[in-house]
């Protein structure tokens, strides 16, 4: 066994029953996984996560999505439309060190699944509700998605070029900031109950989310009362920064202060004048001066290929790099050296491609990753594992219905 895989995890001997679909909960939940909980996905047998069935598949069927978000997990099928159903979820969070759902709301507790009956089964437990306003108050029921949450918080107002309409990121970035926030509460949770001895209730809305990731600009609103506008792909708050061009290409370019705009006009582009231009004699009068600005750094920088502009300004200390698609990202010479694609096993499709966990933890690595499960693949090992419920026990449920069309029993 290689050293890593001998390794401790951070969170080895952590139970996490994970109720939650899409991508906010699996997010949080995959972050545990990663870091050694033993996650025990709970999905409905009619068709399971709604992710399942995301185009583009592969071809076993597996969509991208779903592979990309639940991977180092284990996978059980139940109806909690059945009695026998919900005592199964119940015996699994009398187990459970962690909670984790994302229904609408009435849901779990529809389901006697909500944190009031949960925490008197196990008064260990944290419990984590990922909702779109909150379960409790006059929003507490309001359906609500990521795009909307980016729109209602001013979030989307920031994005896209001032003389267009306001854009949503491309990935859902409220979702993932809130499954990343669940993560952190669910940790420090963790952290609390060995002072406090007992779990509590944690929960993470995504308005209250998109709100924070307004960041900087939310604040200056308030600080100054002035409504933050679009700006594309150079704020106004550092200049230079932004996309240039080459004479084969385009490049990002970001000089964040006096000393990085210093070297850029001077070590790469033998410029000296525009240091002393008073147009551009600080990060505020340029920003003042930004197209004439622009239009002198691109007349410099279509003298020369992209290659040999990026060489210089590495070599100098100022950042910039190509703009890239995905693909050209994926075969970039970081990706391959950081190692950012992995191949995975995966129980039908043989292997899957994977984005390896940015977390780096020296004495305790994440674990090595493997595949997310098919629908209901570790049914039958984990009910016997957890509650004891043999082959016969089993079939029995199997011909009540719990497990759907789903089988699981031998």
């Amino acid at each position: 066994m290689s050293e890593i895989n001998a390794a401790p995890r951070a969170l080895d001997g952590v139970k996490v029953v994970d109720f939650s679909r899409v991508v906010a909960g699996p997010i949080c939940t995959m972050i545990l996984a990663d870091l050694g909980a033993e996650v025990i996905k709970i999905e409905d047998p009619n068709g399971g996560d709604d992710t399942r069935s995301y185009p583009p598949q592969n071809h076993v069927g597996e969509s991208a999505s779903f592979l990309g978000l639940n991977r180092n997990k284990q996978g059980i099928v139940l109806d909690l439309a059945k009695p026998e159903a919900r005592e199964i979820a119940r015996g699994l969070i009398r187990r459970a060190d962690v909670l984790m759902e994302n229904f609408s709301a009435g849901v779990m507790r529809k389901f006697g699944l909500h944190w009031e009956e949960a925490s008197r089964l196990n008064e260990r437990l944290i419990y984590c509700a990922v909702s779109a306003y909150g379960r409790s108050g006059p929003h507490a029921d309001r359906a609500g998605f990521d795009p909307i949450t980016q729109a209602e918080s001013g979030f989307m107002s920031l994005n896209g070029h001032p003389e267009m309409p306001p854009v949503r990121t491309a990935v859902p970035m409220i979702d993932v900031t809130s499954g990343m926030s669940a993560a952190h509460a669910i940790l420090a949770a963790l952290y609390a109950r060995e002072r406090l001895g007992k779990g509590q209730y944690v929960e993470v809305a995504l308005f209250d989310d998109a709100m924070q990731m307004t960041m900087m600009y939310g604040m200056q609103y308030l600080v100054s009362g002035t409504v933050p506008q679009r700006f594309g792909n150079a704020p106004s708050l550092v200049q230079p920064n932004g996309p240039y061009q080459a004479k084969d290409g385009p490049f990002f370019l970001v000089a964040v202060n006096d000393r990085l705009y210093g070297k850029l006009v001077r070590d790469v582009l033998d410029r000296p004048d525009l240091l002393t231009d008073p147009r551009f004699a600080n990060n505020t009068i340029r920003g003042a001066n930004r197209a004439a600005l622009d239009e002198a750094l691109n007349a410099e920088f279509a003298k020369a290929p992209r290659a040999a502009w990026i060489r210089r300004m590495r070599a100098a200390g100022v950042p910039a790099g190509e703009i890239r698609t995905v693909a050209e990202a994926f075969a970039s010479q970081e990706a391959r050296d950081r190692g950012i694609r992995l191949d995975i096993p995966h129980t039908t499709a043989g292997t899957v491609p994977q984005v390896r966990s940015p977390l780096h933890l020296s004495l305790t690595p994440v674990r090595p990753p493997a595949g997310p499960p098919v629908l209901g693949e570790h049914t039958a090992q984990v009910l016997e594992r957890e509650l004891g419920i043999d082959r016969v026990g089993l079939r029995a449920l199997q011909e009540a219905g719990v497990f759907g069309k789903v089988k699981v029993a031998g």
